[in-house]
């Protein structure tokens, strides 16, 4: 009788069951662009954090004027060196402490306005969804109201009445913000309140907070992580432009849209060239990086989505080969 052979116990792997926490991120991780991505986000930050001690190190203030070692005899701001290692401005300020603390403006009004807006998005939208009849058809008109809302003659009248400042940039950008997503949660609510989850909890007797906040919201957590990631490089370019127009940030608070505007006063950027480089440089990559990370952050969330769009440019590629 032949000897069957049973499996040692000690070369048997044991399964490890995953959370869907770490498939998300080991999805992410094989994503290099999201990656790379990532790095240019936290070297942004640490700049921002560090604005500070880069001030104590280079011996400059953001505001500080060195008109007589930052500017030539003809009035020209000096271009990158060893005392300034990013140049001046058109005041002798150093550019690199600026744009230190400009960074600093940048992401605590992306974030912020980013946060905020995602909030009345969720709340609006959600309700919108849930309840419909009246109640959706208000909130929906009401979208479309703000979303029919001139940016710049808004901005424009707002700045006329109040004034520019920090806050009312955020204001700004909040109140364009929070629509468009405010819609495509509407729509996904609308889509969840029919299945039978929701048909369940109601069934036992829970109350319309409770199933938008414990049934909903969980499952509404990758559009929300996804589209509010999106929402910051959208904020970070509104107050640039806010700045730019004279609209956002009181000068001489450094913002890198004040910096692109005061490059482009007498067009001095043609004789230096570096005030537009620089702010813009930082200003594209920033954007670019959040929107590359947003896109990573999308297909990790929904890997079924990912292999469909990846089919779709297979394809589009095999027929522009034929």
């Amino acid at each position: 009788m032949n000897d069957v052979a049973t499996p040692d116990a000690s070369t048997q792997t044991d399964v490890v069951q995953r959370g869907s926490l770490e498939l998300t991120l080991r999805r992410l991780q094989r994503d290099k662009a999201s990656m790379i991505a990532l790095g240019v986000i936290l070297v942004i930050v640490v700049l921002a954090i560090t604005a500070p001690w880069i001030a104590a190190l280079t011996g400059h203030s953001p505001i500080e004027q060195f008109r007589d070692t930052g500017l030539s005899p003809a009035g020209i701001p000096v271009g990158p060196g060893e005392q300034f290692w990013l140049g001046t401005d058109q005041l002798g300020r150093d550019v690199l402490v600026r744009l230190a603390y400009g960074a600093r403006i940048s992401l605590l009004v992306g974030v912020f306005a980013s946060v905020l807006a995602s909030t009345i998005a969720v709340i609006v939208g959600t309700t919108a969804g849930y309840h419909g009849g009246l109640t959706d058809i208000v909130l929906s008109r009401l979208m479309d109201l703000v979303m029919s809302v001139p940016f710049l003659l808004c901005a424009l009248a707002l700045v006329s009445a109040f004034g520019p400042s920090l806050t009312l940039s955020v204001c700004v950008i909040v109140f364009f913000s929070w629509a468009p997503m405010a819609r495509v949660i509407r729509g996904q609510v609308i889509s969840l309140r029919k299945q039978d989850f929701v048909q369940a909890s109601r069934s036992l007797g829970a109350g319309p907070l409770s199933i938008m906040v414990v049934d909903i919201l969980p499952n509404l957590a990758a559009p929300i992580i996804v589209y509010t990631t999106m929402q910051i490089p959208s904020s970070i370019v509104f107050e640039a432009t806010l700045s730019f127009l004279g609209m956002g940030i009181v000068p001489p608070t450094p913002s890198w849209g004040g910096m692109l505007a005061d490059a482009s006063s007498n067009s001095l950027y043609l004789v230096a060239w570096w005030l537009v480089f620089v702010p813009g440089t930082a200003l594209l990559l920033t954007t670019l990086a959040f929107n590359i990370l947003g896109d990573g952050l999308r297909d990790a969330l929904d890997p079924k989505s990912a292999r469909t769009v990846r089919r779709f440019r297979l394809q589009s590629r095999g027929a522009s080969k034929r």
